[in-house]
C-alpha cells in the first residue's frame, strides 16, 4: 500500500484528502505545518507528499527544500496562488506538481495517481548498463547522472523526464507527449511546465545541455 502525507495547517483540507485518499486505498499521515512534516519525513518513506504553501512555522517551499536534501519524495503543492511566479519556483526547488486552491479532490486524486503510478513504471526498468555520451553517464537503474565524473542532484521529475527522452534518443517529443508519458496525464499540465523542467535540467547538464534539442514548433528531442 502506497503511503501519502498531507501537509496543510487547515484540518478540514487534510480531512478531505485524507478521505479521498483512503477510498483510493492509499495510508495517510497527516501534518499541519512544515517543521512536523519535516520531521515526519526523516522517521518515514512516503510515495508522495501534499504540501500547503501558506503554513506557520515553515512554509512550503521552505519544507520542500529542506526535504529535497534527504529525501526525493514526489511533491503536490497547495496554494491559493496561481501566479506563475510561485509556480516556476516551486518546479525550481523540485516540486512535481502544482494545484491551485480551490481544488477538485477528483483532479487532486488523478494528478496523484498518475505521479506514484509512472514512479512505478520507473522503478521497474531493468538494464545493467551505464549510458555514456561523451563525459555524460546516465546510470537509470541507480536513477544516477554524472557530468564528467561528478554525480548530479536532479530532482524526482527531471530524471524521469531526462530517462524517457534517452530512451526515445533522437525522437521529436512534443510537449503534450512528453506530459502524458512523463507526468502520466495528458490534460492537466501546460506547456510551460515542460519547458521549465527543460530548462532546469539542461542548466544541470552544463556543457552537454545541447543533448536536448529544441525542435521548434514541436518539443524536444535528445539527440545523439
Amino acid at each position: 500500500m502506497s503511503k501519502l502525507l498531507v501537509v496543510d495547517d487547515e484540518s478540514k483540507i487534510r480531512a478531505v484528502i485524507r478521505e479521498y485518499s483512503e477510498f483510493e486505498g492509499y495510508e495517510v499521515d497527516e501534518a499541519s505545518d512544515g517543521m512536523e512534516a519535516l520531521g515526519l519525513v526523516k522517521l518515514n518513506d512516503y510515495d508522495l507528499i501534499i504540501m500547503d504553501v501558506m503554513m506557520p512555522k515553515l512554509d512550503g517551499f521552505s519544507a520542500c527544500k529542506e526535504i529535497r536534501k534527504i529525501k526525493d519524495t514526489p511533491i503536490i503543492m497547495l496554494s491559493a496562488r496561481g501566479e506563475e511566479y510561485d509556480k516556476l519556483f516551486g518546479f525550481e526547488l523540485g516540486v512535481d506538481d502544482y494545484v491551485v486552491k480551490p481544488f477538485s479532490p477528483k483532479e487532486l486524486m488523478a494528478r496523484v495517481n498518475a505521479i506514484i503510478s509512472r514512479r512505478s513504471v520507473g522503478s521497474a526498468v531493468k538494464s545493467d548498463d551505464v549510458l555514456v555520451f561523451d563525459g555524460l553517464a546516465i546510470n537509470m537503474p541507480a536513477r544516477e547522472v554524472k557530468v564528467d565524473g561528478e554525480k548530479v542532484e536532479l530532482t524526482p521529475k527531471e530524471y524521469e523526464l531526462l530517462f524517457y527522452m534517452v530512451q526515445n534518443k533522437n525522437i521529436a517529443l512534443s510537449r503534450d507527449k512528453l506530459l502524458s508519458d512523463v507526468w502520466g496525464y495528458d490534460f492537466f499540465g501546460d506547456d510551460r511546465t515542460v519547458d521549465t523542467h527543460i530548462k532546469n535540467l539542461r542548466n544541470n547538464l552544463g556543457k552537454y545541455r545541447d543533448y536536448i534539442v529544441t525542435i521548434r514548433g514541436v518539443g524536444y528531442k535528445f539527440e545523439a
